[in-house]
């Protein structure tokens, strides 16, 4: 059991903040403080805030550590794209040499970078960069093919 001592001015700060900070996850987390603050057991404060005790256990180390600042970070784990690293350079290259499908743009991906992704995540990731599948109708039979290049390098 986690041993804190607040004083008052700490206990008002995480009165107010508990009820006036943006962010929900925090605002839980100063509930859970302030209930320490008044002497209320672990086991009362996990069943009022609905947390579990490793769940307070943290946030009680994360305050001991850092105070009230500590508290008030909000932090979530968000994993990056290899291809971020590459974006400039895929960028530029698709913008003057669009796909025309996911799958031609996952083999270029693969021959400029080395990095292998399915076409779902190529799809993906190209959105981020803001380009998006063009939907396409069936060809006539007797198309003009001079009529079909002019359209793709115009358009």
């Amino acid at each position: 059991m986690i041993q804190l001592e607040f004083n008052e001015a700490e206990a008002e700060a995480l009165n107010h903040e508990r009820y006036h900070h943006p962010h929900p996850r925090v605002q839980r987390k100063m509930e859970a403080l302030w209930l320490k603050s008044r002497g209320l057991r672990h086991k009362e404060i996990c069943r009022l805030t609905g947390i579990s005790s490793a769940t307070l256990t943290s946030y009680l180390r994360t305050y001991q550590g850092g105070g009230l600042e500590a508290i008030k970070e909000v932090k979530f784990y968000r994993p990056a794209s290899e291809l971020q690293a590459y974006r400039g350079t895929l960028e530029e290259y698709f913008r003057a040499h669009p796909p025309a499908t996911a799958k031609e743009a996952m083999e270029k991906i693969e021959q400029l970078t080395g990095v292998r992704r399915s076409p779902d995540r190529v799809r993906v990731f190209l959105k981020s960069m803001g380009m998006q599948c063009r939907k396409v109708g069936m060809v006539p039979a007797k198309a003009d093919p001079q009529g079909q290049e002019n359209f793709k390098k115009n358009r």
